[in-house]
């Protein structure tokens, strides 16, 4: 359904005209929700589900606006409640006497909920359904600003069914602000940022993924790779590159395989090219 759709999509720079056009857009009774829901239920109906997700509009916006304390654009948040409200249109169900208001309100808040635990700049993705709730209530539930005292704590972890340590961090998290990476300033005092104690010369971005990948290649597709040679390439490989100690010349294993050494040499190469291979495959 949503890609025969269209409506206005808020912009960074039209935001407040955009909130004005949602906000005028007309209202539906309930007759006509239950006749334009029937309607996309009975006979896929795209202009039916138009009308209804452009009705709506102005739910995501008051809704999203809820989340502006998280730091991220209220376009965007808008954009994806939007998402939810177009998932809660293709499911609404008008035989069940629920009006679509109350049924999206679900779809909305779960799609913004998704949307700024993948992108809030301070805090972890939450990994249990508390934490979630514990990181969208813990704001209502301060009092104040100030921190909070050991009772309020352990009265929110009850409440919230988390344990006291997750609130005080979650806390932390919330009303921490960020420091520059770089301060970006002349002054002596003021640059030392940390941009300037920060880098480890051992953790460099791109050697830590080349690590990475190396002991992937070493752990798993190594092992794959020597596994699809017989057993002569694999026992030449392994002693020519693999041992732990002295590696064994073309001469030692041509006389062991009672061969030349240049044949040694041949079953090598074809042995390394196709480890070569699925190496890169694994890559």
């Amino acid at each position: 359904m949503s890609h025969a759709l269209t409506f206005p999509v808020p912009a960074a720079g039209s935001l407040d005209q955009y909130i004005q056009s949602v906000n005028r857009m007309p209202m539906l009774s309930e007759q006509q929700e239950v006749e334009l829901a029937t309607r996309l239920r009975d006979e896929g109906d795209v202009g039916a589900a138009r009308q209804l997700v452009m009705s709506h509009l102005r739910v995501v916006v008051a809704i999203a606006r809820g989340y502006l304390g998280y730091g991220l654009p209220h376009a965007d948040l808008i954009q994806e409640g939007n998402v939810g409200l177009m998932k809660a249109v293709k499911r609404f169900d008008p035989s069940r006497g629920v009006r679509l208001v109350s049924f999206a309100i679900h779809w909305i808040k779960a799609e913004i909920h998704e949307y700024i635990l993948k992108n809030w700049r301070l805090v972890k993705i939450a990994t249990t359904k508390a934490q979630r709730k514990l990181f969208f209530n813990l704001r209502g539930m301060k009092k104040d600003s100030t921190t909070l005292q050991p009772a309020e704590v352990q009265a929110i972890a009850a409440q919230l069914d988390v344990k006291p340590e997750e609130v005080v961090e979650m806390e932390t998290r919330l009303t921490g602000r960020d420091i520059p990476l770089d301060a970006g300033s002349d002054d002596e005092d003021e640059r030392f940022a940390p941009i300037s104690y920060l880098p480890d010369p051992q953790a460099e971005p791109s050697e830590l993924i080349a690590e990475a990948q190396l002991a992937h290649l070493q752990d798993t597709g190594l092992r794959n790779a020597l596994a699809s040679l017989d057993d002569r390439s694999r026992a030449i490989v392994q002693r020519r590159w693999l041992a732990e100690g002295d590696s064994a010349t073309l001469h030692d294993l041509a006389a062991e395989y009672g061969v030349s050494a240049e044949r040694i040499r041949q079953i090598e190469a074809k042995a390394m090219q196709k480890m070569r291979g699925m190496l890169a495959a694994v890559v």
